[in-house]
């Protein structure tokens, strides 16, 4: 058995009992002791629609109780290969949301100093900006795996700048990305203009509207993603909004149309290979789900996440 922090086991502990962390890690280690930390941002100021996403990794954490060390499809044994545990939430503002964006920055730089992945349970979209500002005063800029019904390039909300709309705009303008090396995935629904996903076409950004998708595995286009975003450093930002709301109904902007559970977990594998520096799971919103079908869907898909970063290994 590995000396890494692992999951507490169901034989161990009722499954409905313990201390609320990601898949029941011990919650004890310091950001120097990582390879990967896992984050909380509660966070909703920036939601346009609905709110209820800062209780988004409460809930990605609730349900997370039902996931198991091994992932018996890729056979990849995360726990054993990385130093992983959940470090806690950031500290955000509920009543400033420029404070809290500062504030975010300012946690993830110091989390980065030890050369570690920050694994985010958010919280609203607009979150990323201040983790991109971080992750390119780490790493410079980043390509991006986006995976989303909405493509967050507004350039304002109602007069503001920084909301869950804007942040892959704000991204580019600060020099946070290497636009040659992001993809956009599930764009969707209706829009205010005609040309509301030609910006980031212009960026040079690969955008995969939901259409694309329909009726067939994404195994073929992640091929083409992962050739896009690779030869350097790529974030990995997953909306849960970008997963039809009939798999995940509990969050603010829900859009009918979306990618399967199936085709997510594509996605998020076909990732395996990318020199992944950090990633997210946002937009969860649990008071809109009662059965928590959502947070367990996000709660997968941070494992899956965890699954395909550089340095896991496989068992068998």
């Amino acid at each position: 058995m590995s000396q890494n922090p692992q999951p507490l086991g169901g034989n161990d502990m009722p499954r409905f009992g313990g201390i609320a962390t990601f898949m029941r890690l011990p919650g004890s280690s310091s950001p120097g002791e990582l390879d990967v930390a896992v984050v909380g941002v509660p966070f909703d100021l920036g939601t346009s629609n609905r709110p209820g996403a800062r209780f988004g990794p409460r809930g990605i954490r609730d349900e997370s109780v039902l996931l198991r060390p091994y992932n018996m499809a890729t056979r990849a044994a995360p726990f054993d290969s990385l130093r992983v545990d959940d470090t806690g939430d950031v500290a955000t503002n509920p009543y400033n949301l420029l404070d809290s964006v500062e504030r975010i920055t300012t946690h993830y730089s110091g989390l980065l100093e030890h050369d570690l992945v920050t694994a985010t349970l958010g919280g609203d979209h607009t979150i990323v900006l201040p983790i991109l500002r971080a992750m390119a005063a780490k790493h410079g800029p980043v390509g991006l795996v986006h995976v989303d019904a909405h493509s967050d390039i507004n350039d304002e909300m109602f007069g503001e700048r920084i909301a869950h709309g804007t942040p892959f705009r704000r991204a580019v303008e600060e020099g946070l990305l290497d636009c040659d090396r992001v993809v956009q995935i599930g764009m969707r629904g209706t829009g205010y203009a005609a040309d509301d996903f030609d910006w980031s076409r212009e960026q040079g950004f690969r955008v995969v509207q939901a259409e694309e998708c329909w009726h067939k595995s994404l195994v073929p286009l992640m091929e083409e993603v992962c050739e896009k975003v690779s030869g350097g450093p790529v974030y990995l930002s997953f909306d849960i909004d970008g997963i039809d709301p009939s798999f995940a109904p509990g969050t603010g902007t829900p859009e009918v149309g979306g990618l399967t559970v199936h085709q997510a977990l594509e996605i998020v594998r076909g990732c395996r290979g990318l020199d992944i520096v950090g990633f997210d799971l946002v937009e969860v919103a649990p008071i809109y789900d009662t059965s928590g079908l959502t947070s367990l869907t996000g709660a997968n898909m941070v494992y899956e996440m965890l699954c395909v970063l550089p340095g896991v290994t496989y068992r068998g």
